[in-house]
């Protein structure tokens, strides 16, 4: 018999959402988003860009398979995508306390409570998504029965980029071509994508000017937060495009890029973050199904005559990426290193690694 405390999600136009606590208990709060996924908590729980954020996953079942070990190859978490969770909080409709796979070393309840993050269970997840649909992401705050209140907070009005950004140069592998990743909340599968094509990865922080190093191709991670917030790392991309070494970006690198090229940047209502976001290539009938967690988006009218969009996404028609007409630059909105999600597009890995 599990015994839980009541707990409350209030959102901040007054809707309450009444269900059990499962994970660590204390009060909380964050802009909350929807992810439409039906698998990979592990992965979504520990990618950097839902720092501030409290996840609503709108599949139902969740905690089946428990968490994975934690292990290193060559520095990086082998099963999740960073060293610790980011998200404030989980919500759920239903969590199974009992799990089973092959890889699991233990609940996702025990996981949560072990790095203080909170969890909550039986809300009914399919109305709240109506809501945050309707009306946008909101801000939100999640309360245990007996436990004390919290203001409720607006996360993209600090520089969380420079929060989870690591603080000092880390080198990765030994390939022959190096390449700078400017670390904005990088998910560790780009690490591992790029180290499968046998490159030396340099990451470093946000913040860091890379200009002043030798390398062969600047890549541009993903990250959280609002992108303006990064206006030192949009200098030092726009003084690397005074050369013509190939430059690729993955979701804030893509942000990052087109703020560099000039393009300005603006906050979609409720965001896409799922595996099932179908794109077009532009100038092609070549469409993919692609993994993405992102609230803002890059406004495809203000791209400069240099520039033009490389993807589209086929719900909304916002912009999925863009390409420099003459110089080797692109960028892709979405994931191509999934981890989770559909693999569809890790060829642009291939192609920027070609360029280098």
């Amino acid at each position: 018999m599990q015994t839980t405390k009541k707990a409350s999600l209030i959102l901040d136009d007054g809707t309450v959402f009444v269900g059990k606590s499962f994970g660590y208990e204390k009060p909380v709060a964050g802009e909350v988003v929807f992810n439409t996924a039906m698998m990979g908590y592990p992965e979504s729980l520990t990618d950097p860009s839902y720092s501030g954020q409290i996840l609503v996953t709108t599949y139902p079942l969740i905690g089946n398979y428990g968490v994975p070990r934690r292990e290193e190859v060559n520095g990086l978490s082998r099963f999740y995508e960073s060293e610790k969770i980011h998200v404030e909080a989980l919500v759920v409709s239903d969590y199974s306390f009992e799990y089973s796979h092959w890889n699991a070393a233990k609940s996702l309840a025990d996981w949560l409570k072990e790095e203080e993050i909170v969890g909550i269970y039986d809300i009914d997840t399919r109305e709240l998504t109506k809501r945050l649909r309707e009306h946008g992401s909101m801000k939100g705050k999640i309360v245990i029965e007996g436990g004390d209140d919290i203001e409720f907070v607006d996360p993209n009005l600090t520089n969380l980029v420079a929060k989870v950004s690591c603080k000092e140069v880390i080198r990765y592998g030994n390939g022959d071509k190096k390449v700078v990743l400017v670390d904005c909340g990088v998910k560790h599968n780009i690490i591992r994508c790029l180290l499968k094509r046998n490159v030396t990865v340099i990451r470093v922080p946000w913040d860091y000017d890379f200009n002043t190093l030798e390398y062969d191709g600047l890549f541009i991670s993903n990250g959280p937060g609002d992108p303006d917030m990064c206006g030192i790392t949009v200098d030092h991309i726009r003084q690397a495009m005074n050369g013509t070494k190939p430059i690729f970006g993955i979701c804030m690198g893509n942000q990052l890029l087109s703020k560099a090229g000039g393009a300005r940047t603006y906050k979609l209502k409720y965001g896409h973050r799922s595996h099932n976001q179908p794109v077009r290539q532009v100038g092609t009938n070549r469409c993919f199904i692609t993994s993405q967690n992102h609230g803002f988006a890059v406004d495809n009218s203000t791209l400069g005559a240099d520039w033009e969009p490389l993807f589209i996404n086929m719900n909304d028609g916002t912009n999925e990426g863009i390409r420099h007409k003459s110089k080797p630059y692109f960028s892709a909105q979405f994931h191509p290193e999934a981890a989770s999600g559909p693999t569809d597009t890790e060829f642009l890995f291939d192609e920027f690694v070609k360029l280098l």
